[in-house]
Parts: C-alpha cells; sequence; structure tokens
C-alpha cells in the first residue's frame, strides 16, 4: 500500500519514479490514469482523461494488425477519419524510424521495432501527459539507449509531461528533471525528491558524462539501499 505520496508534474516536466519492489510505483500511476481508484486522497490533473497515455512494459499490439494499423487504431477509435490516421501512423513510424515498416506484423519485427510502434501508437494520440511504466526494460542495452534518446528527444519537441516508472538510476537520472524515491513498503510513502542538475536539451547518453551526475547517482542510490534494506 502507498500512502502520503505527494508530488508534481509539471507542464513540459519528465518526473520519475524510483524505489524498491512493492513500494506502490505501478499503483500510482493506475491511479493517475484512472484504472485504480485511491482510498484516501485526490489526483489532481490539470488535462482531460483523453490527454493521458500510458506505455507499458509489454507491448499491446493487435497481432493480426501492421505497424501501421496498430498505430493508427487508437486515432480511429478517437474518431479520425481511416484515412487521415493512416497517414498520422505513417508520420509518426517515421519520425521513430520505422520508415518503410508499416506493412510488417508485430511478429515480424524486433524487441525494439515493437517498442518503437508501441510508442508511435501513444505518441499519435499527441498526449499532454505520458505515463511510462518500465517500457524500456526488456530491451538490449544498445537498443535501449537508442530509444531512450528518441524518446528524450521527442518529449522536448513536443512538450509533452512524463512520469516515468524505472528501476534503472542512470535512466530516471539522465531523462529526469525530477526523480522521488518511494520508501519501502507497506505503507510506502515519497521520502525524496531530487532536482536533476542537468541542462536541457539534453542527449540521455551523454548526459552520463557531466559533472554532477555521478555525485546524483551516489546519493540516491545510497538512499534507495537503505530503503531496500529496511525490512517489511
Amino acid at each position: 500500500m502507498l500512502e502520503g505520496a505527494t508530488l508534481a508534474v509539471g507542464d513540459g516536466q519528465f518526473v520519475s519514479l524510483v524505489g524498491p519492489s512493492g513500494s506502490g510505483k505501478s499503483s500510482l500511476l493506475r491511479a493517475v490514469i484512472g484504472l485504480q481508484q485511491p482510498l484516501k486522497g485526490t489526483v489532481e490533473r490539470e488535462v482531460a482523461p483523453s490527454d493521458v497515455a500510458i506505455l507499458f512494459q509489454d507491448d499491446a499490439l493487435l497481432p493480426w494488425k501492421t505497424a501501421r494499423d496498430n498505430v493508427a487504431l487508437g486515432l480511429i477509435l478517437n474518431g479520425v477519419p481511416r484515412g487521415e490516421a493512416l497517414a498520422q501512423a505513417d508520420l509518426w513510424l517515421e519520425r521513430l524510424g520505422l520508415a518503410g515498416f508499416g506493412h510488417r506484423f508485430p511478429r515480424h519485427l524486433s524487441g525494439g521495432q515493437r517498442k518503437r510502434v508501441a510508442l508511435a501508437q501513444v505518441l499519435a494520440r499527441e498526449p499532454k501527459l505520458l505515463l511510462m511504466d518500465e517500457p524500456f526494460a526488456s530491451l538490449d542495452a544498445i537498443v535501449r539507449a537508442r530509444i531512450v534518446q528518441d524518446v528524450a528527444a521527442l518529449v522536448d519537441r513536443e512538450r509533452i509531461s512524463v512520469l516515468l516508472v524505472t528501476h534503472d538510476l542512470e535512466e530516471a537520472i539522465s531523462l529526469s528533471d525530477h526523480i522521488y524515491l518511494l520508501s519501502q513498503g507497506p505503507r510506502a510513502r515519497v521520502t525524496r525528491d531530487y532536482p536533476t542538475p542537468l541542462p536541457r536539451p539534453r542527449d540521455p547518453v551523454r548526459a552520463r558524462m557531466h559533472a554532477a551526475f555521478a555525485p546524483l547517482y551516489e546519493k540516491i542510490w545510497n538512499d534507495l539501499s537503505r530503503e531496500v534494506d529496511r525490512r517489511p
């Protein structure tokens, strides 16, 4: 159970949640998008529910539809004419390095390519708030780094607010404006807020070479380790 969680994601901000397993990170995301109701407290959004999107660890692509049709699906369900939806799908696939792959089915795509299709599917809806729950955990290091670079560039360009759940501290620091640390559960709470002193626009790979990166990593690692060592 998560309690006492007070945090904010500002306009165009990238915020990450880190903490021990079972501390309620994913539950918090579900509460933000409305899939789970808090027993106490409120979730306040300045954007409409239709302007909130979520990207899970496992892609939700329909195996019988092509990449292009998968990306267009959400737009069509929201009333966008099919021709316009397909045109927008082509645009987003191109933006994410998948021009020429729209006719392929998910089974004919690599894991990284499927993740890009899932990301295109979400971004095509032009959300104002994007929630991400360990979306890159299943990818190998090189593919993951490249997709994270693409996400960072798109978020900066489109001014999307992001709330990311991750166990990867390097990923959290290289992407985020703020990082919130959750305590050990049960009855977990937000215990720390770390502003990230890295300039924007930011390349998340090169950000790891910034002088402020290692000291912040060490601080968060030490605080997180203390929380993990606490017994429920």
